[in-house]
């Protein structure tokens, strides 16, 4: 298929990332060679594409600043040499005061960096099987919607734990996105239970495409995490899954002509209204009658 007009290939790379960050740059560098080679025109990986770690004291030790990021170089040099799209879900970079970024990057042909964007929403949860997240306690949180222009067209960025954000997604559509990114790394309970119906409520809801690589199975620092990599249509089909947690690529041709035609066909953006919220009434009280 031609990369032109508003057809192309999308790709998602499942990776189980690690604690070694060149072994990591190599997995995904061996995905993104196979899904160009079943020809893709854009290709994502997923969220924390170069690290994968519990240990605060050991990412901050293995991360550095965007200026001096060893995999995203390598990541610049492989689009350029494959003349490829290229998504990366996100990476772990460091910012001042110990804090880092869980940021993403989408890096055009040419190897240059298109869009950059911070995750907006941290997974601070405690969840029933007794699993802990604090992300705030290491990233800062992104305070910026983005969308990147794609020549074929516009891509809306976010990552993992936003996919439960609507209010995200419908924003980054009404800013003319037909594509919605949503690279993760989901635990694999909240996965079983909710990865696949929020990927296709967002699609619906948007009539957008939805892009979703996804970290899978069982990682070095102990986690699990639900794989099932996902790209979805703007009626909420499913075009292609990695019905696993192994690594390895999924493809889909992409028609952005649908996502006008699915907007046209239920226009929920253009009938979307502001609305206000009035303060909760009095509450009835019940009198008792008799004795």
């Amino acid at each position: 298929m031609s990369e032109t007009g508003t057809r192309f290939v999308a790709a998602c790379a499942q990776m189980r990332t690690g604690r070694d960050v060149n072994a990591n740059i190599d997995a995904a560098a061996r995905l993104i060679r196979e899904a160009k080679d079943g020809g893709a025109h854009y290709v994502q990986t997923p969220e924390m594409t170069n690290i994968l770690v519990r240990s605060r004291e050991e990412l901050f030790a293995a991360i550095l600043p965007e200026n001096a990021c060893p995999a995203l170089a390598a990541f610049q040099e492989l689009a350029r040499g494959m003349g490829l799209w290229l998504h990366l879900g996100s990476l772990a970079v460091r910012l001042e005061g110990e804090r880092a970024a869980n940021r993403a990057f989408v890096i055009d042909p040419e190897g240059e960096i298109v869009a950059r964007y911070d995750k907006i929403h941290m997974f601070d949860v405690d969840l029933p099987n007794g699993e802990s997240w604090r992300e705030s306690a290491t990233y800062r949180p992104g305070e910026t919607a983005i969308v990147a222009d794609l020549p074929w067209g516009r891509l809306g960025l976010t990552i993992c734990y936003d996919v439960r954000f609507p209010t995200l997604h419908r924003a980054l559509a009404e800013n003319g996105a037909s594509v919605l990114a949503a690279p993760a790394a989901f635990t694999k309970q909240t996965g079983e239970a909710h990865w696949h119906v929020l990927l296709r409520s967002r699609a619906i809801e948007t009539g957008s495409f939805v892009i979703a690589a996804a970290q899978g199975g069982r990682h070095e620092d102990g986690r699990d995490t639900y794989g099932h990599s996902l790209i979805v249509d703007p009626w909420g089909k499913v075009l292609a899954e990695l019905d696993h947690a192994e690594p390895g690529v999924i493809l889909a041709e992409i028609d952005l002509a649908e996502s006008a035609a699915a907007r046209k066909r239920i226009p929920a953006l253009e009938n979307g209204r502001r609305f206000g919220l009035l303060p909760p009434s009095e509450p009835t009280r019940l009198h008792e009658v008799g004795a």
